[in-house]
């Protein structure tokens, strides 16, 4: 393992890759619940690219996106909607917390992490995008 990623922060090796294969687990996990839930899949396919809409937000400054971005990628908003949904027995509820949670196990499995300020390609997976060698 490259000693200066780590100490920078960066994720690396099989630690990187097994936070991919967590967001790929999350996206096949909510998916087989929300086949299992008998859900529409016309609302599944209408709402899985709803919390992208977010990156609009990286059109007021990086700092501001990065944190709308966050929000609507954070696992905390669709677990406790997933805990309301249960709790309530709301099937609506229930069904945006499973398609939320697996359009984030989407993003994680293909490497989209959580976004630092410094810009959309800065994430807590690594660098996103074209990367020029040092």
């Amino acid at each position: 393992m490259d000693e200066t990623a780590a100490a920078a922060g960066t994720v690396t090796g099989g630690v990187k890759i097994l936070l991919r294969l967590e967001g790929l687990t999350l996206l096949a996990g909510m998916v087989t619940l929300y086949a299992a839930w008998d859900g529409s899949w016309l609302v599944f396919a209408l709402l899985f690219f709803v919390p992208d809409l977010s990156f609009l937000a990286y059109l007021s400054d990086a700092k501001f996106g990065a944190l709308v971005y966050n929000a609507a990628h954070s696992y905390m908003a669709p677990v406790a909607l997933l805990t309301l949904g249960f709790g309530f027995a709301s099937p609506l509820i229930l069904s945006i917390a499973l398609i939320w949670l697996a359009h984030i196990g989407l993003d994680r499995a293909l490497g989209y992490g959580l976004k630092y300020s410094a810009g959309f390609g800065f994430t807590h997976l690594g660098r996103i995008g074209r990367q020029k060698d040092a």
